[in-house]
């Protein structure tokens, strides 16, 4: 099975200001209680989001000039705190398909990346003017290129930075670990084969 190789996302944003928004605001713990990743998107920012009684609080992810945004436009130090790999599952299956900021806590970021979720990082200064860009005008796209280590934002173009070893993962389809692993079966069993111990 051939892994999706990710050069480019392009979509409208939504910003999510604030620093150091740890994975327990980006998925409370009581969402946890799952088998699988599948229903998670329900729990994203959920008490950033709702009143306990369930009416909204007006965050910008439920705002409707936001609605179909598939990229994210974070603040610094984004997903630190627990390493819980259902934070950046949540944002993933709400629909998110990159995410741009300042920094990215290590173990969110490689999770991110795991699921084909790009993060990637602006100036502090070019984030701030990137999210002042997204609220005047949310229908714009942003386009994140991988190759050419832009983001844009009409005719603004932004120098972003990504690790290489993440950025050429997703560039050459080779970030699903377990499915890269998966693809090559025939080249796992002859090297077991000729393995005594095994």
């Amino acid at each position: 099975m051939a892994i999706e190789s990710i050069k480019q996302v392009a979509g409208t944003a939504v910003p999510v200001p604030g620093a150091d928004v740890d994975t327990d605001r980006i998925i409370p713990a009581r969402f946890l209680k799952c088998v699988t990743f599948d229903d998670l998107a329900e729990g994203m920012f959920y008490d950033e989001r709702f009143e306990q009684d369930g009416s909204g609080k007006n965050h910008p992810i439920d705002q409707s000039e936001y609605q179909g945004a598939s990229v994210m436009v974070v603040g610094p130090n984004f997903g630190c705190g627990s390493s819980r790999e259902h934070a950046p599952q949540s944002i993933r299956r709400f629909g998110f398909r990159a995410i741009v900021g300042v920094s990215f806590a290590e173990i969110f970021f490689g999770n991110s990346v795991n699921l084909g979720m790009p993060c990637v990082s602006l100036s502090l200064k070019d984030n701030e003017k990137l999210m002042g860009l997204v609220a005047e005008s949310p229908r714009t796209e942003v386009k994140v290129d991988l190759e050419a280590k832009t983001v844009s934002f009409a005719n603004e173009v932004f120098a972003m930075d990504m690790p290489d070893g993440a950025r050429e993962a997703l560039v050459q389809g080779k970030w699903d670990t377990i499915g890269e692993l998966a693809s090559n079966e025939t080249a796992i069993e002859a090297t077991a084969a000729k393995l005594s111990y095994v």
